[in-house]
């Protein structure tokens, strides 16, 4: 899945930003510069992918 960040912004003015494709606090890190932009922020709902763990490779180790 490929990574984005929508911004929609109302008639009001008004914005909304969502992340798609990011998993943890990935998807906070990757909109932190776009929400200091718009300013102070009134709401936050997380996404069941934000409540998912980053992808960590599964590494075996046999021992002999």
């Amino acid at each position: 899945m490929s990574k984005t960040i929508e911004i929609t912004v109302s008639p009001k003015g008004q914005t909304q930003i969502e992340t798609k494709g990011f998993s943890g606090s990935e998807c906070r890190q990757a909109s932190e510069f776009l929400e200091k932009a718009l300013g102070q922020q009134t709401q936050e709902q997380l996404t069941a992918e934000f409540h998912q763990q980053a992808a960590q490779p599964q590494t075996n180790q046999q021992s002999s």
